[in-house]
C-alpha cells in the first residue's frame, strides 16, 4: 500500500451525457450513473472507490453538470456538496479541470491534482494505484502536464493515441504528439509502430500549473470573481460560474494545454485500461463466451453468432443466430441491432433522429 500526501487531490470527470452507449444510456441518465454489468456500483462509484484508496477521501471533487448534481449526491453521499462542481452548460473537459484547479488551490497551494473520467475499466488495481502514486511524484518533481499512456492491444479507431517522444526517466517521455480519433487504418499504423500509447485522459498536475496554462488558453472567467470578491465562499462562486461559466470555450485538456503547454510528459502504464463509454469499448472489456459472445445481464439462446455484445431487459428473451460483429442492445423504447464498428456514426445520427420524432434533446 502506497503512502498517501497531504498534497494529493483528484477531480472526478462525471458530466458527460454518455450519448454513445445509447440507448442504455440516456440524457437524463446517463452511462455514468448506471451499473451496466450488475456489479451493485456503478461507473461513478466504482471510480471514487477506486480514487478514494489512492488519494484521502475528502481530497476529491466531482466535476458534473447541474442536472445531474443530485444524482451524484445520492450515488456519492460521502462527498460535500462543495466538492461537487456543478457546471451550467457542457463544455468539455478544460474547463472543468480550470474551476477545479481554482477551488482546490484555495484549499492547498502545493496541491497535485489527477484528473480522471468517471467511464473506464481498470483490470489491475495494484499497478493501477503503483502508477498514481508515481504519477503525483513526477509531477511533484517536475513541471507541467503528465499523461497516463497504455500500450494499445488493437486498432481503435474511438480512441486517443499519444507519440512518445524523449525519454526523460525509466517510464516516462516527452510527449511528440497528440491524435485524436484517427481513423482504422492510422491507428493500425500507430499500434504497428509501437511509438503510440492510447491516451487513458487521466492527467496529473500541480495546481500552479495547471492554473497558469488554463489561463493562458481560456478566457479569464475566474480571474474576473478574485476582482470581484476574492473571498468569495463556494456558494458565491458556483452563483457566479452560473451565469460565467458559458463564456467559456468547449475544449479538452489535450486541445487547451496539452498540445501547447511547453512541458508534456506521458507515462508508460500498463494496467489493463478500457474507455467504458462505447458499446465497442464494453466488448472488448468483458470476458467472452467459447464464440466471442459477450452477453450483459441477459437471457438468451444463441447459435452460429460470434463477436457479438448483447444486452437486453430482465423480462426478455433473445433469440439470436447468424450474427457477427453486432449489438443487440433493448432499454425502454429502443432496440438498437448494429454492427460494432458502425456503432458510433450510427448512434449519432439515429439519436438525433429519434430526439427530433420526439421533440426532445436526446432521449
Amino acid at each position: 500500500m502506497t503512502t498517501r500526501s497531504d498534497n494529493d487531490y483528484c477531480l472526478i470527470l462525471a458530466g458527460g451525457k454518455g450519448q454513445r452507449l445509447w440507448p442504455y444510456s440516456r440524457e437524463s441518465y446517463p452511462k455514468q450513473f448506471i451499473d451496466f454489468f450488475g456489479t451493485g456500483r456503478t461507473q461513478l462509484q466504482q471510480t471514487y472507490d477506486r480514487m478514494a484508496r489512492l488519494v484521502a477521501p475528502g481530497h476529491i471533487f466531482v466535476s458534473t453538470n447541474i442536472d445531474y448534481v443530485d444524482l451524484v449526491r445520492k450515488q456519492l453521499p460521502e462527498v460535500a456538496r462543495d466538492h461537487i462542481l456543478a457546471e451550467p452548460v457542457q463544455r468539455n473537459t478544460a474547463p472543468s479541470l480550470a474551476w477545479a484547479a481554482y477551488r482546490i488551490a484555495r484549499e492547498d497551494a502545493k496541491a497535485n491534482i489527477v484528473t480522471v473520467p468517471s467511464d473506464q475499466a481498470v483490470m489491475d488495481e495494484a499497478a493501477f494505484e503503483r502508477n498514481v502514486h508515481d504519477g503525483f511524484a513526477f509531477v511533484s518533481a517536475h513541471e507541467g502536464f503528465l499523461v497516463m499512456g497504455v500500450k494499445p492491444t488493437r486498432p481503435e479507431p474511438g480512441y486517443g493515441y499519444i507519440q512518445l517522444g524523449d525519454p526523460v526517466e525509466e517510464g516516462f517521455y516527452t510527449v511528440k504528439s497528440f491524435t485524436e480519433k484517427p481513423e482504422r487504418q492510422f491507428a493500425q499504423v500507430f499500434m504497428d509502430s509501437g511509438e503510440f500509447y492510447w491516451n487513458t485522459g487521466v492527467f496529473f498536475v500541480n495546481v500552479k500549473t495547471a492554473w497558469e496554462e488554463l489561463t493562458k488558453q481560456l478566457p479569464v472567467v475566474l480571474r474576473q470573481l478574485d476582482n470581484i470578491n476574492f473571498y468569495a465562499s463556494p456558494d458565491q462562486e458556483e452563483s457566479y460560474m452560473l451565469e460565467h461559466f458559458p463564456s467559456y470555450p468547449n475544449l479538452s485538456i489535450e486541445s487547451a494545454t496539452l498540445e501547447k503547454a511547453e512541458h508534456v510528459h506521458v507515462m508508460r502504464c500498463s494496467f489493463g485500461w478500457a474507455d467504458l463509454g462505447t458499446w465497442h469499448s464494453m466488448y472488448e472489456s468483458q470476458q467472452k463466451t467459447g464464440d466471442d459472445n459477450v452477453v450483459v445481464g441477459s437471457d438468451v439462446m444463441i447459435e452460429n453468432s460470434r463477436n457479438n455484445i448483447i444486452k437486453l431487459p430482465k423480462d426478455r428473451l433473445g433469440v439470436i443466430s447468424g450474427l457477427d460483429g453486432f449489438i443487440v442492445a433493448e432499454k425502454d423504447n429502443v432496440l438498437l441491432i448494429c454492427k460494432k464498428e458502425d456503432s458510433s456514426a450510427l448512434i449519432r445520427k439515429y439519436v438525433n433522429e429519434v430526439a427530433l420524432k420526439k421533440g426532445e434533446k436526446y432521449v
